[in-house]
This record gives structure tokens, sequence and C-alpha cells, in this order.
């Protein structure tokens, strides 16, 4: 990042921050993406708390910048593992952050598992939970009565631009792995698996560079939207990838199991929008399919018989290229700090909440004023 924009962005954190003040002194845990616009939305993290851990998402750190966040704050490894022993859990809290007042930032639902653990048994109190993504969002959800308030950004209005381009920066980068080994996608068979905000933009994305795009949700309502807009639906998620060339999961849960790897055509490419261990059952594949790379972020999956591709190892595709959405993302940043200065002054009970829509016209004009022109 130039200096310039670094000075634009710290000044835009500074403004956020001056608006939405903590209250009582808090330690954050936060995970999160390390990509090269990161390190000034943990410098604001740091004006509203005592930032106790950084935990980068394993498949989206870019060296470089995990060195720079590396000299000035603590940065620990993340699996899915680690918070969903509940023992392990609450060890790792009361080392990295015993009897302080705690604030966990989310990406994904990795605290859902052992959160009531964590509120009952920690030395110091978890206020609350700041989670930023729809697959974290009904992780925390499906838990039913929460024991502390979890703030979610997930379905913010804030959030709907950054999710149109999230989906168009899938495709960007499934185009340009598939291209790396002298393969088009321009008029093949597509299927979106999952029409939330980020799915409709890559199908709509797809069907502009001329894919032919059938879509698939579990969601009727959903299936009904994308046929409104000239999509074809298929009734389950086999029928949907029988014949695609291309097949995108975003449904921010489990979208393949193992027996839907079976319906997948010969020699068709398969992508994920989040993480693999959340959207792909590959695991399963493990004794029956032959693994083997065949390119940049390419990996060919054989059996006798049946064949295919996976992207990323089933991560997010887009995170290959840097994932950069533009100063769109700067509001979602800024209502996750927002979030975190509302727990410190405890203004939610337990349960699932969003910030307040005012706060989010704060946020939408200060980032107007610093990022319009």
């Amino acid at each position: 990042m130039e200096t310039p924009e670094r000075a634009r962005l710290d000044a835009f954190f500074r403004r956020i921050t001056a608006q939405f003040p903590a209250g009582q002194a808090i330690t954050t845990l936060v995970i999160t993406h390390l990509l090269p616009e990161r390190p000034a939305f943990l410098r604001a993290m740091t004006a509203v708390s005592t930032i106790g851990a950084v935990l980068p998402k394993p498949r989206s750190i870019h060296q470089p910048t995990l060195d720079t966040v590396r000299r000035t704050l603590p940065v620990h490894d993340l699996s899915r593992e680690r918070f969903t022993d509940e023992t392990q859990a609450l060890h790792y809290l009361e080392d990295t952050a015993g009897g302080q007042d705690v604030v966990l930032v989310d990406i994904g639902g990795y605290f859902a598992a052992s959160l009531d653990t964590l509120v009952d048994k920690f030395s110091g109190r978890v206020l609350g939970v700041v989670e930023d993504t729809e697959n974290g969002h009904q992780r925390y959800a499906a838990l039913g009565s929460l024991p502390c308030p979890v703030v979610s950004v997930a379905r913010s209005p804030l959030k709907d631009c950054e999710d149109h381009l999230v989906g168009r920066s899938i495709v960007f980068s499934t185009d340009a792995l598939v291209r790396a080994r002298g393969d088009i996608l321009t008029s093949r068979s597509a299927c979106v698996i999952g029409f939330g905000k980020i799915g409709r933009s890559i199908a709509q994305t797809l069907r502009a560079q001329d894919l032919r795009v059938t879509v698939y949700d579990n969601d009727a309502v959903k299936r009904v939207q994308a046929h409104a807009l000239g999509f074809r639906t298929s009734a389950s998620t086999t029928e949907a990838v029988h014949d695609a060339e291309l097949v995108l999961c975003a449904t921010g849960n489990l979208a393949l199991r193992h027996e839907d790897f079976a319906a997948l055509r010969n020699g068709a490419y398969l992508g994920s929008v989040t993480s693999s261990e959340d959207e792909l059952e590959l695991g399963s594949l493990d004794d029956l399919y032959e693994r083997q790379p065949v390119g940049p972020q390419l990996t060919r999956y054989e059996v006798t018989g049946h064949y295919f591709y996976v992207l990323a190892d089933g991560g997010a595709v887009n995170f290959v290229h840097g994932a950069a959405v533009g100063t769109y993302i700067h509001l979602v940043q800024a209502e996750i700090l927002a979030a975190t200065a509302a727990l410190s002054h405890a203004r939610f009970q337990p349960g699932l909440h969003e910030i307040p829509t005012a706060d989010r016209d704060t946020i939408a004009r200060t980032w107007l004023r610093h990022f319009e022109r």
C-alpha cells in the first residue's frame, strides 16, 4: 500500500474509532485474513482494545504482511481443532488473556463449538463475539441459546458491496487458474451451489462471460429468485453438478458431501468460496481418490473411470490472487470496530445481534467523505 493511501485509510479508521470509542478496557483475540490492507485495520483495533492475539486464517496469509504484523503484535497459529476441543480452547484463552475482559473477533465461527465453556469457565469475562461471515453466522445461530452476545456483520447492508465484488473476484481467479493449464471457461456449463449474495454475484458474472449457469440452493425461495433472474435451477445438488464443467460452491456451509463427488462430470473444475473444511468434504475421498498436482493451485482427483480438478486445494479461490475488493472492505471493518466497542460498553444481552441502523449510517457517511472522491 502506497504512503498516501495508507495515510488516508488510517485517517478513516481514526474517525471511526473516535465515533465509536471503547468503554472499559478490553482484550481482543482477532481471527483475520492477513492481506496487505489488514495492518491498518489492526492498528485501528488497538485504539479500542489490547490485541491479545492475531490469528491469521491459514489460506489467506500474505507473508510480507505477516512479517510486518509480527513486529508489533502477538501472532498465533489458527486451526479449527484448537477451538473445537473445549478444554484446549479454554487453556488457550487462559494462557492468552487470563483474567481479562475479552471480545472474540471471528471469521467463520471458530469459537462457536467451545463458546459455552469459554463463557462459563474462563477466569476473566467473555463480553461477546463479533462474527464477519455467513458461515460463522450460521454456526452461532445453530447454538440456539447463546451464553453471551454475538454481533454479526455477515448480513449487514454494508457488506453487500464487498460480497458482490468477492463473487467477481472468485470468477476472476477461477478463470486465471483454468487458463494457466491452457483451458478456458467461455461457453462451458457451470453450476453455482448457494444463491446468497456471493453466489448470486458469481452466477451473474459467469453468465456475463457466456457460461450456461445452473443454480442450486436448498432454500426453495432462493431457487425461485434464481429462476426469476433467468438461471436454470435444479432440485438437488446431485442433479445440479451432473453435467457441469465448472462447479463453484458458495453456501457458507457444507455444500458437497462424500456421495456428491461421484456425480461430478469427468474433467469438471471444482472451487469454493469459503474454507475447504466448511464447503467440501474432501477428506472423505482420501482412501478412494488419488490426488496429483497438475498446475499452480490445481489438483487432479482420480479413481478408475472418474476424475475432476479441485482449485486451490478446496479453499477460497479468490485468495489465490489476494481477494482485493477495494475500499469497500473498510465498511465492514469499520462495522467490526463499532461492534467491538459496543460490546465493551455491554450494550447487548446474550443472543445474536446486529449493530443499529444509525451506526451503519454513520459508518457509510464517514466512508463516503473519505473514499467517494
